[in-house]
Protein backbone atom coordinates (compact mmCIF):
# COMPACT_ATOMS: atom_id res chain seq x y z
CA UNK A 1 0.00 0.00 0.00
CA UNK A 2 1.21 3.88 -0.35
CA UNK A 3 1.00 5.37 2.99
CA UNK A 4 0.92 8.67 4.16
CA UNK A 5 1.83 9.65 7.45
CA UNK A 6 1.07 13.06 8.77
CA UNK A 7 2.68 13.88 11.79
CA UNK A 8 2.93 16.83 14.89
CA UNK A 9 5.16 16.86 17.16
CA UNK A 10 7.60 19.60 17.75
CA UNK A 11 10.68 17.36 19.48
CA UNK A 12 13.07 15.42 17.31
CA UNK A 13 14.12 13.18 20.07
CA UNK A 14 10.48 12.75 21.58
CA UNK A 15 9.13 9.48 22.02
CA UNK A 16 6.98 10.05 19.56
CA UNK A 17 9.05 10.66 16.67
CA UNK A 18 10.84 7.34 18.03
CA UNK A 19 7.57 5.82 17.31
CA UNK A 20 7.16 7.09 14.06
CA UNK A 21 10.95 6.33 12.67
CA UNK A 22 10.39 2.28 14.21
CA UNK A 23 6.66 3.02 12.03
CA UNK A 24 8.48 3.88 8.88
CA UNK A 25 10.58 0.96 8.98
CA UNK A 26 8.25 -1.52 9.85
CA UNK A 27 6.35 -0.69 7.43
CA UNK A 28 8.63 -0.29 4.40
CA UNK A 29 10.28 -3.92 5.76
CA UNK A 30 6.62 -5.24 5.15
CA UNK A 31 6.79 -3.97 1.66
CA UNK A 32 5.11 -0.60 1.75
CA UNK A 33 5.50 2.59 0.31
CA UNK A 34 5.73 5.41 2.99
CA UNK A 35 5.49 9.30 2.48
CA UNK A 36 5.56 11.70 5.89
CA UNK A 37 4.87 15.12 6.61
CA UNK A 38 6.59 16.53 9.41
CA UNK A 39 4.66 19.41 10.57
CA UNK A 40 7.08 21.05 12.37
CA UNK A 41 10.31 20.23 9.90
CA UNK A 42 8.79 21.31 7.63
CA UNK A 43 7.59 24.44 9.10
CA UNK A 44 4.32 24.08 8.02
CA UNK A 45 1.96 27.56 8.15
CA UNK A 46 -1.00 26.77 11.24
CA UNK A 47 -2.93 29.80 9.97
CA UNK A 48 -5.29 30.03 7.69
CA UNK A 49 -5.79 33.50 6.23
CA UNK A 50 -5.27 36.08 3.46
CA UNK A 51 -1.45 34.63 2.77
CA UNK A 52 -2.67 32.11 1.19
CA UNK A 53 -4.56 33.74 -1.66
CA UNK A 54 -1.70 36.13 -3.27
CA UNK A 55 -3.79 36.54 -5.75
CA UNK A 56 -6.61 37.83 -3.75
CA UNK A 57 -7.68 41.77 -4.21
CA UNK A 58 -6.62 43.21 -1.47
CA UNK A 59 -10.25 45.47 -1.38
CA UNK A 60 -12.12 42.19 -1.53
CA UNK A 61 -13.39 40.90 1.98
CA UNK A 62 -11.72 36.99 2.48
CA UNK A 63 -13.82 34.16 2.46
CA UNK A 64 -11.80 31.65 3.08
CA UNK A 65 -14.09 28.98 1.95
CA UNK A 66 -14.54 30.13 -1.40
CA UNK A 67 -11.28 31.24 -2.18
CA UNK A 68 -9.65 27.95 -1.40
CA UNK A 69 -12.25 26.65 -3.64
CA UNK A 70 -11.31 29.30 -6.27
CA UNK A 71 -7.74 28.29 -5.67
CA UNK A 72 -8.43 24.49 -6.10
CA UNK A 73 -10.45 24.35 -9.10
CA UNK A 74 -8.21 27.40 -10.72
CA UNK A 75 -5.44 25.75 -10.19
CA UNK A 76 -4.18 28.73 -8.40
CA UNK A 77 -3.06 26.93 -4.80
CA UNK A 78 0.35 27.72 -2.99
CA UNK A 79 2.26 25.07 -3.77
CA UNK A 80 2.64 23.71 -0.36
CA UNK A 81 -1.04 23.01 -0.26
CA UNK A 82 -1.48 20.82 -3.57
CA UNK A 83 1.47 19.08 -2.57
CA UNK A 84 -0.13 17.91 0.74
CA UNK A 85 -3.80 17.06 -1.35
CA UNK A 86 -1.37 15.23 -3.77
CA UNK A 87 -0.04 12.83 -0.98
CA UNK A 88 -2.97 12.65 0.18
CA UNK A 89 -4.64 11.07 -3.51
CA UNK A 90 -1.62 9.47 -3.46
CA UNK A 91 -2.22 7.20 -0.23
CA UNK A 92 -3.95 3.94 0.16
CA UNK A 93 -3.58 5.45 3.72
CA UNK A 94 -3.21 7.63 5.97
CA UNK A 95 -2.19 8.32 9.48
CA UNK A 96 -2.60 11.03 11.60
CA UNK A 97 -0.16 11.22 14.46
CA UNK A 98 0.18 13.55 17.51
CA UNK A 99 0.30 13.70 21.32
CA UNK A 100 -3.34 14.55 22.66
CA UNK A 101 -3.25 17.99 23.69
CA UNK A 102 -6.33 19.35 25.43
CA UNK A 103 -8.37 16.83 24.28
CA UNK A 104 -7.61 17.31 20.92
CA UNK A 105 -4.85 17.54 18.39
CA UNK A 106 -1.69 20.22 18.19
CA UNK A 107 -2.71 23.44 16.82
CA UNK A 108 -0.05 23.13 13.60
CA UNK A 109 -1.91 19.56 12.51
CA UNK A 110 -5.61 21.44 12.57
CA UNK A 111 -4.06 24.17 10.46
CA UNK A 112 -3.18 21.29 8.22
CA UNK A 113 -6.11 20.56 7.83
CA UNK A 114 -7.67 23.91 7.64
CA UNK A 115 -5.57 24.36 4.88
CA UNK A 116 -5.63 21.53 3.04
CA UNK A 117 -9.20 20.74 3.06
CA UNK A 118 -9.95 23.18 0.44
CA UNK A 119 -13.42 24.14 -0.81
CA UNK A 120 -14.24 21.16 -3.34
CA UNK A 121 -11.64 18.84 -2.37
CA UNK A 122 -12.45 17.46 0.59
CA UNK A 123 -15.88 19.54 0.89
CA UNK A 124 -18.86 20.71 -0.74
CA UNK A 125 -18.82 18.47 -3.31
CA UNK A 126 -21.55 16.90 -5.52
CA UNK A 127 -25.02 17.67 -5.71
CA UNK A 128 -26.47 19.71 -2.71
CA UNK A 129 -30.47 19.26 -2.78
CA UNK A 130 -33.07 17.14 -2.00
CA UNK A 131 -32.05 14.11 0.45
CA UNK A 132 -28.77 14.30 -1.36
CA UNK A 133 -26.65 16.97 0.79
CA UNK A 134 -23.10 16.64 -1.20
CA UNK A 135 -20.58 13.76 -1.08
CA UNK A 136 -19.52 13.31 2.30
CA UNK A 137 -19.66 11.13 5.10
CA UNK A 138 -18.55 7.91 3.17
CA UNK A 139 -18.50 9.37 0.04
CA UNK A 140 -16.17 12.17 -1.67
CA UNK A 141 -12.50 12.89 -3.03
CA UNK A 142 -11.12 10.33 -0.40
CA UNK A 143 -13.46 7.64 -1.07
CA UNK A 144 -11.33 3.71 -0.82
CA UNK A 145 -9.06 5.41 1.41
CA UNK A 146 -8.86 3.76 5.10
CA UNK A 147 -7.21 5.95 7.92
CA UNK A 148 -6.41 5.75 11.59
CA UNK A 149 -5.00 7.46 14.10
CA UNK A 150 -1.99 7.33 16.42
CA UNK A 151 -1.96 8.94 19.42
CA UNK A 152 0.31 9.50 22.85
CA UNK A 153 -1.96 10.57 25.82
CA UNK A 154 -0.46 11.03 29.67
CA UNK A 155 -3.19 10.13 31.38
CA UNK A 156 -3.55 6.37 31.94
CA UNK A 157 -6.24 3.97 30.15
CA UNK A 158 -8.95 4.30 32.37
CA UNK A 159 -9.50 8.10 32.99
CA UNK A 160 -10.47 7.48 28.89
CA UNK A 161 -12.84 4.90 29.13
CA UNK A 162 -16.58 5.22 29.56
CA UNK A 163 -17.11 6.47 32.93
CA UNK A 164 -13.35 8.04 32.86
CA UNK A 165 -13.11 11.79 34.53
CA UNK A 166 -11.41 12.49 30.99
CA UNK A 167 -13.65 11.79 28.91
CA UNK A 168 -14.92 8.47 26.50
CA UNK A 169 -11.84 8.60 24.22
CA UNK A 170 -14.02 7.74 21.31
CA UNK A 171 -16.44 10.52 22.08
CA UNK A 172 -13.02 12.83 22.40
CA UNK A 173 -12.02 11.90 18.75
CA UNK A 174 -15.03 11.90 17.52
CA UNK A 175 -14.47 15.61 15.35
CA UNK A 176 -11.13 13.96 14.48
CA UNK A 177 -12.58 10.33 13.15
CA UNK A 178 -15.77 10.89 12.18
CA UNK A 179 -15.26 14.80 11.22
CA UNK A 180 -12.07 14.61 9.74
CA UNK A 181 -11.30 11.49 8.41
CA UNK A 182 -14.66 9.88 7.80
CA UNK A 183 -16.79 13.21 6.01
CA UNK A 184 -14.65 13.07 3.42
CA UNK A 185 -14.43 9.27 2.53
CA UNK A 186 -11.91 7.96 4.32
CA UNK A 187 -12.70 4.97 6.93
CA UNK A 188 -10.91 4.99 9.91
CA UNK A 189 -9.88 2.10 12.25
CA UNK A 190 -10.09 1.99 15.46
CA UNK A 191 -7.12 4.17 17.21
CA UNK A 192 -3.73 3.35 18.20
CA UNK A 193 -3.45 4.83 21.24
CA UNK A 194 -0.31 5.02 23.90
CA UNK A 195 -1.25 6.07 27.51
CA UNK A 196 0.83 7.30 30.48
CA UNK A 197 3.49 8.73 28.20
CA UNK A 198 5.92 11.45 29.47
CA UNK A 199 9.95 12.02 29.90
CA UNK A 200 9.88 9.94 32.07
CA UNK A 201 8.47 6.74 30.12
CA UNK A 202 10.60 3.66 31.02
CA UNK A 203 12.53 1.78 28.26
CA UNK A 204 10.52 -1.55 28.71
CA UNK A 205 7.05 0.45 28.45
CA UNK A 206 8.75 1.95 25.24
CA UNK A 207 9.26 -1.39 23.85
CA UNK A 208 6.25 -2.78 24.72
CA UNK A 209 4.08 0.13 23.26
CA UNK A 210 6.76 -1.02 20.27
CA UNK A 211 5.42 -4.02 19.91
CA UNK A 212 2.01 -3.29 20.49
CA UNK A 213 2.16 -1.04 17.21
CA UNK A 214 4.03 -2.96 15.21
CA UNK A 215 1.40 -5.91 15.78
CA UNK A 216 -0.89 -2.75 14.44
CA UNK A 217 0.84 -1.89 11.57
CA UNK A 218 1.13 -5.33 10.24
CA UNK A 219 -2.76 -5.59 10.28
CA UNK A 220 -3.88 -2.55 8.56
CA UNK A 221 -5.09 -4.58 5.82
CA UNK A 222 -7.32 -6.89 7.98
CA UNK A 223 -8.18 -4.54 10.57
CA UNK A 224 -12.30 -3.73 10.59
CA UNK A 225 -12.81 0.01 10.35
CA UNK A 226 -15.08 1.60 12.48
CA UNK A 227 -18.40 1.32 11.21
CA UNK A 228 -19.68 4.78 10.29
CA UNK A 229 -22.68 5.07 8.70
CA UNK A 230 -22.58 6.70 5.28
CA UNK A 231 -24.48 9.63 4.97
CA UNK A 232 -26.25 8.29 1.94
CA UNK A 233 -26.33 4.54 2.45
CA UNK A 234 -30.60 5.13 3.53
CA UNK A 235 -30.27 5.32 7.36
CA UNK A 236 -30.93 9.02 7.03
CA UNK A 237 -33.67 11.07 5.98
CA UNK A 238 -34.01 14.55 3.75
CA UNK A 239 -32.71 16.08 6.34
CA UNK A 240 -29.68 13.75 7.28
CA UNK A 241 -31.35 13.20 10.67
CA UNK A 242 -30.65 9.38 11.48
CA UNK A 243 -34.14 7.29 10.59
CA UNK A 244 -36.42 6.25 13.94
CA UNK A 245 -35.12 2.99 15.00
CA UNK A 246 -31.84 2.68 13.44
CA UNK A 247 -30.09 3.24 16.05
CA UNK A 248 -30.62 -0.22 17.90
CA UNK A 249 -31.56 -0.87 21.52
CA UNK A 250 -29.60 0.75 23.76
CA UNK A 251 -27.62 3.06 21.55
CA UNK A 252 -27.11 6.50 22.19
CA UNK A 253 -25.24 9.73 21.78
CA UNK A 254 -22.35 9.64 18.97
CA UNK A 255 -22.32 5.74 18.92
CA UNK A 256 -25.81 6.26 16.80
CA UNK A 257 -23.72 7.15 13.69
CA UNK A 258 -22.01 3.34 14.02
CA UNK A 259 -23.26 0.15 13.12
CA UNK A 260 -22.70 -1.92 15.95
CA UNK A 261 -21.77 -5.50 15.98
CA UNK A 262 -25.47 -7.44 15.11
CA UNK A 263 -26.92 -3.44 13.79
CA UNK A 264 -27.10 -3.56 10.15
CA UNK A 265 -27.49 -0.85 7.68
CA UNK A 266 -31.62 -1.03 8.65
CA UNK A 267 -31.40 -1.42 12.21
CA UNK A 268 -31.96 -4.97 14.22
CA UNK A 269 -30.83 -5.28 17.62
CA UNK A 270 -27.45 -3.38 19.23
CA UNK A 271 -25.40 -3.87 21.85
CA UNK A 272 -23.98 -0.83 23.76
CA UNK A 273 -21.10 0.21 23.33
CA UNK A 274 -18.57 -1.01 26.52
Amino acid sequence: MNIFIVFAHPEPKSLNASLLNFSVEVLKEAGHQVQVSDLYAMRWKAVADRDDFPWLDAGVPLQYANASGEAFTQHRQLPEIEAEQQKLLWADFVIFQFPLWWYSMPAILKGWVDRVYAYKFAYGVGVHQGEKWGERFGEGVLKGRKAMVVLTAGGRELHYSPRGVNGYLEDLLWPIQHGILFYPGMYPLPPFTAFEVNPRTAPEAFEQIKAAYKERLLTLETTPVIQYRSQNGGDYDGQQLLKPGREGKGVTGLAIHQIHPRVGSYGGEAEAPL
